[in-house]
């Protein structure tokens, strides 16, 4: 039986999509310390294209404040190599 790490290897969506998912994770870290603390946790990494990377907020208050820091965020990654031209922010809705 194979475990769970073997088979999303064995199917290659599945490996482009955990690849994806920890590259989006990796971005967030890099930036994380230029994010102030308490709005840290108002925002998620999301979904990342090859050069595009899409942040998730918890409100449009939240949004406003990480459009504001898109720049210095732009910026960082591109110091730490990552080949990020853009960033959206997308605001999620409150789950009911």
């Amino acid at each position: 039986m194979l475990s769970l790490d073997e088979a999303v290897g064995a199917a290659p969506t599945l490996a482009a999509l955990r690849d994806r998912v920890r590259k989006s994770q990796s971005l967030i870290e890099q930036v994380r310390h230029l994010i102030p603390t308490a709005l840290r946790p108002h925002i998620h990494a999301g979904p990342v294209d090859d050069t595009e990377w899409c942040l998730l907020v918890d409100s449009a208050s939240a949004s406003t404040k990480v459009r504001q820091m898109l720049p210095a965020l732009l910026q960082a990654l591109n110091q730490n190599g990552a080949k990020i031209n853009a960033i959206r922010v997308k605001v999620q809705q409150a789950k009911r």
